[in-house]
């Protein structure tokens, strides 16, 4: 494509200077506009293919608005045939203009076409504006307007959390594992600022866990499930959501580990270790009693042997100082024996020898 500016300043360039030939400004001027509808020309032939498709489909698009599309670097076959099916489906008020402005925005326009006819076969009530709003947020508008129109399941625990049943504990101490299949279809209106699948199933696993909490027994539970269901479709569980749960329904529950009494196996056992470790204590400071008294008693036992080493020494004295004579000495001699004597037989010691004065 030849620029028009470009081809200005090579006829300047190519222009006479002074005292050389003269060209006519008429002849500069056509050949100007030669090179302008050439221009044209060309622009018109790149996109005459498109204007002549919406041309036989009645879509109303107008030439200059496929040139406009081309400098504004719009993807005008796009355009074109969103334009082409949204007329084809009776979607008569929506303009190329809308479609050029939600493309330049970085939204999908044949997904919000097909979307908006969808909902139209559907008799689902969404403007353009919600479609593009939906688009624009992240959503995929179209597989919202097939959700709405056919729900869809959702496994609650999802599997791909690695979780396979929601456990909950029954008053008794029963512990039950349950799995709950949520059917759901998508409200277009809260669709934009709407929480996701993974808000509905947190919601729904936590009304499991209250509702199997709250029986009495885990046999209330297996009798009928559908308690369960009923509980958690009670309480409006999609309030917020980009959802409307339609309806819960318990596929599995099975009987866990009876979490009561290994809570009380687990207490008892604590118990136990408790009073060991009291009793063992007891024991340590009675050991520690004993071996004091023990020792008390040897030292006793010192003190005696103690006093006891003096007495010949005190007999010695009295012999020296007359008032010990060697009769008074045998008879302290044979109190001994017989005191040992009785202690022998006693069981107490044995009878210490007799020695010779």
């Amino acid at each position: 494509m030849v620029d028009p500016m470009l081809a200005l300043n090579m006829l300047a360039q190519r222009a006479p200077k002074s005292g050389e030939l003269n060209i006519p400004v008429g002849t500069i001027v056509l050949i100007i506009v030669g090179i302008v509808c050439l221009l044209l020309l060309a622009l018109i032939g790149k996109v005459f293919n498109l204007w002549l498709q919406a041309f036989w489909s009645r879509a109303g698009v107008k030439m200059h608005d496929l040139i406009g599309m081309w400098f504004r670097k719009v993807d005008a076959r796009a355009i074109v045939l969103s334009k082409i099916r949204a007329v084809k489906a009776g979607l008569l008020d929506i303009t190329t203009n809308d479609l050029e402005t939600h493309y330049l925005a970085g939204g999908r326009v044949q997904n919000v076409i097909s979307s908006l006819i969808a909902a139209d076969r559907a008799r689902i009530d969404m403007t353009f504006k919600t479609a593009c709003a939906i688009d624009l947020a992240g959503r995929d508008v179209l597989e919202a307007v097939h959700t709405s129109v056919n729900p869809k399941v959702i496994d609650c625990p999802n599997p791909a959390s690695g979780k396979h049943a929601i456990e909950a504990v029954a008053k008794d101490g029963i512990q039950l594992k349950a799995k709950a299949r949520v059917t759901v279809r998508t409200n277009i209106e809260r669709l934009v600022g709407g929480a996701t699948e993974e808000t509905i199933i947190a919601r729904v696993g936590e009304g499991i866990v209250t509702s199997i909490g709250s029986a009495e027994t885990y046999k209330v539970v297996l009798e009928n499930p559908d308690v369960i269901s009923k509980r958690v479709l009670e309480k409006g569980l999609d309030a917020g959501t980009a959802f409307e749960i339609l309806s819960i329904d318990i596929a599995d529950v099975d009987v866990g580990i009876n979490v009561g009494a290994q809570l009380q196996a687990d207490q008892a056992e604590a118990d136990k270790r408790r009073f060991q470790a009291e009793a063992e204590k007891r024991a340590a400071m009675a050991r520690a009693r004993e071996a004091e008294m023990t020792a008390l008693v040897e030292e006793n036992r010192a003190k005696v042997v103690e006093a006891e080493a003096t007495v010949p020494l005190a007999i010695a004295e009295a012999f020296r100082n007359g008032n010990l004579g060697i009769m008074d000495y045998y008879r302290i001699k044979n109190i001994q024996a017989d005191t040992s004597m009785r202690s022998a037989i006693g069981g107490e010691g044995k009878p210490s020898e007799q020695k010779k004065p």
